[in-house]
């Protein structure tokens, strides 16, 4: 499965800014081995389900060990059986978007 997902405190911290609490989460995620990527707006994560879930559960209590309220939003890809769709899928779209030479 791909989960690609969002994780923030409820608010920013003294300098306005979200990047700390979010590089802990992202930092558990490169951690885990799992294929992963990360952009402006998702962590995108790949494995089993019990694998993925648990990376992410891990960001939570992370994220909530040192805020009153975390947000979450988790967009999911299941496909038993499949591997290497985290860059399988994009790079077949990026085929079809390849000029004919």
């Amino acid at each position: 499965m791909i989960a690609a997902f969002s994780i923030a405190p409820a608010g920013p911290d003294d300098d306005g800014s979200y990047a700390v609490a979010v590089s802990e989460a992202v930092r558990i995620v490169r951690a885990s081995g799992l294929p992963n990527e990360t952009t402006s707006m998702f962590t995108s994560i790949e494995g089993e389900w019990d694998e993925v879930m648990a990376v992410i559960k891990e960001c939570v209590d992370t994220m909530a060990a040192s805020h009153p309220r975390v947000s979450l939003v988790v967009k999911a890809d299941i496909r038993p059986g499949h591997t290497g769709m985290l860059s399988g899928k994009v790079q077949r779209v990026e085929e079809l978007l390849a000029p004919d030479w």
